[in-house]
C-alpha cells in the first residue's frame, strides 16, 4: 500500500505536520484520534475518564485494525504503539515514521496534559509516559526522523527527502 503513518509522542506535530504532507503529496488525511471520537461519539478525554485507559485502548486498537485506506498519510495517537496488533495492520499499509522530539520541547508544547485525550495511568508524569513510549516508536518505526529544531516547512522538507531516500514516494518538485 501507498500510505505514510506518523506515529510518535503526544505534541510532536503528527496531525499537523499530516496534513501539511497529505497536501504536499495529494493524498488523503487520516486522524485516528478523530475517527475514536467519531465512532465513540466523545472526546478522547472524556472516553478516558468515564470508562478509563483500557477501554479507550481497547476503541484505538479497534478503530485502528479497521483502516484500509490506500493513497493516504494517517496520523495516529501517541498510544497507538501499545497494540502490536494495530502496528501490525497499520505496517501493511505503508511505512511508519516516528516523528521524535526529545522531552523538553514535548513538555513545552503539551500544556493541556490533563484534558487532551491522553492515555496515561492517573499521577503518571508525562516524562515517565516518555521514558515508557520511546521503546516503542522506535520498535515499530520503519523511519526515525528528529525534528527537533525545525520549524513546520523545514520538518516537511526533512520529512519527504526521508520518505523519497527510502521508499517510492514521489516528492514534488
Amino acid at each position: 500500500m501507498n500510505s505514510i503513518i506518523l506515529i510518535g509522542m503526544p505534541g510532536c506535530g503528527k496531525s499537523t505536520i499530516g496534513v501539511l504532507l497529505a497536501k504536499t503529496l495529494g493524498k488523503q488525511f487520516l486522524d485516528t484520534d478523530l475517527r475514536i471520537q467519531e465512532e465513540e461519539k466523545a472526546l478522547l478525554q472524556e472516553i478516558i475518564d468515564r470508562k478509563g485507559n483500557d477501554y479507550f485502548r481497547q476503541a484505538e486498537e479497534r478503530v485502528l485494525c479497521s483502516i484500509d485506506a490506500d493513497d493516504a498519510v494517517i496520523a495516529t495517537g501517541g498510544s497507538a504503539v501499545y497494540s502490536s496488533r494495530a502496528m501490525t495492520h497499520l505496517k501493511r499499509l505503508g511505512p511508519i515514521v516516528y516523528l521524535s522530539l526529545p522531552l523538553a520541547e514535548i513538555e513545552r508544547r503539551v500544556q493541556n496534559i490533563r484534558t487532551r485525550g491522553i492515555s496515561m495511568a492517573p499521577g503518571e508524569t508525562l516524562a515517565e509516559l516518555f521514558r515508557e513510549r520511546i521503546p516503542l516508536y522506535r520498535q515499530y518505526a520503519d523511519l526515525t526522523i528528529s525534528l527537533e529544531g525545525l520549524d513546520f516547512e523545514t520538518e516537511l522538507e526533512k520529512i519527504l527527502l526521508s520518505l523519497s531516500n527510502q521508499t517510492t514516494v514521489p516528492v514534488p518538485q
